[in-house]
């Protein structure tokens, strides 16, 4: 048969004419309907070239209430505790979830989902690693199990993409370091795992070009997941050589810029504003521990809770209703500027 597939039972009954509880009833036991209704489901089966999903037929079976969490580094506590809202917001609509880290590994990635098939989740939110994540594997997984994407986006992947706006947050606080000192140069790493990473960086150069000023990126050689020490490292580099051409630095998330903290203050050098002070640090995240830094870490926040909010909720309605959306949906929410000690 020509012209559009057809992707569901509903839309298979509304063409061969036969209810939806028949059709569901055959699928699940043929035997189960009358010959003469046997025959005509398999008549329109084979006239429409319908072909049932299985994992969906499997589901409404036996439907767990198991929703998959999958975060590339459970030992970073920015995952820990974006993982953490999103758990709460599973739990709030009566599912439980069960939380797996990767561990920053593509392959640890795909075991973790893999695992996740065998107990039949109804669905899956996953944050995926990035840069290395094994795409084709992914998206087979997505054909078949309902799965919302956030924080890192695989373009035409899953239900759905929940993240936050790069070009927003980046163009806010480059605008703010501009507005009350020298422009910002941009301190990240030469081999980003996190697609976010590019997105930033692209974000800044087009702020600073808009506001007029000169980009200047800073890229610090290493890969993974070890990022205060990147940070660090490649900090103390920076302040050693002295080649800097402006006093204020804006870090590509807030990881790499606590390292850059650390590696200011062994070299004696004051960050902050005021008298004193030789530079000033900003990041990116609002990471639990940028409050803690010394000094507290000027940054921008994520909407943690709006896109555990949003995934969740975009999750359990392709649950409840079974039917997949005409059209993938990204969703991004705004960060917000706060203000610390650092710049």
């Amino acid at each position: 048969m020509g012209g559009k597939k057809i992707r569901n039972m509903e839309e298979f009954a509304s063409v061969s004419g036969i209810s939806r509880p028949t059709l569901s009833k055959y699928f699940n036991d043929p035997t189960s309907v009358r010959a003469s209704t046997r025959k005509r489901i398999e008549d329109a089966v084979e006239r429409f070239d319908y072909r049932p999903n299985l994992y969906a037929m499997n589901q409404n079976r036996k439907l767990t209430r198991n929703i998959g969490i999958v975060v590339p580094y459970l030992a970073d506590p920015f995952f820990a505790e974006i993982a953490r809202t999103v758990e709460e917001h599973v739990l709030e609509t009566g599912y439980r979830p069960v939380l797996l880290g990767s561990h920053g590994s593509p392959e640890l990635e795909i075991e973790n989902l893999e695992n996740l098939r065998l107990i039949k989740p109804a669905g899956v939110l996953l944050a995926p690693s990035g840069r290395t994540s094994d795409r084709d594997a992914i998206a087979a997984f997505c054909d078949e199990v309902p799965t919302v994407l956030f924080d890192a986006n695989i373009e035409n992947v899953g239900e759905a993409f929940v993240g936050s706006n790069n070009d927003q947050s980046i163009g806010l606080i480059v605008e703010y370091l501009c507005r009350t000192g020298e422009p910002p140069v941009f301190f990240e790493m030469e081999n980003p795992t996190n697609p976010n990473a590019h997105k930033r960086r692209n974000a800044y150069i087009a702020a600073m070009e808009r506001l007029d000023h000169k980009p200047h990126l800073i890229q610090a050689p290493g890969e993974g997941w070890e990022f205060e020490e990147i940070g660090f490292r490649e900090g103390a580099r920076v302040v050693r050589d002295r080649t800097l051409p402006t006093n204020t630095i804006l870090c590509s998330n807030d990881r790499l810029a606590i390292g850059f903290l650390s590696a200011a203050y062994e070299a004696g050098l004051r960050v902050g504003i005021g008298q004193g002070c030789a530079m000033r640090v900003a990041g990116h995240d609002d990471h639990p521990f940028s409050r803690y830094s010394c000094p507290t870490l000027t940054t921008v926040s994520q909407d943690y809770k709006a896109i555990a909010k949003k995934s969740a909720e975009i999750l359990m309605q392709r649950i409840d209703t079974g039917i997949p959306a005409d059209s993938r949906t990204e969703t991004v929410f705004d960060g917000r500027l706060i203000m610390r000690g650092s710049a």
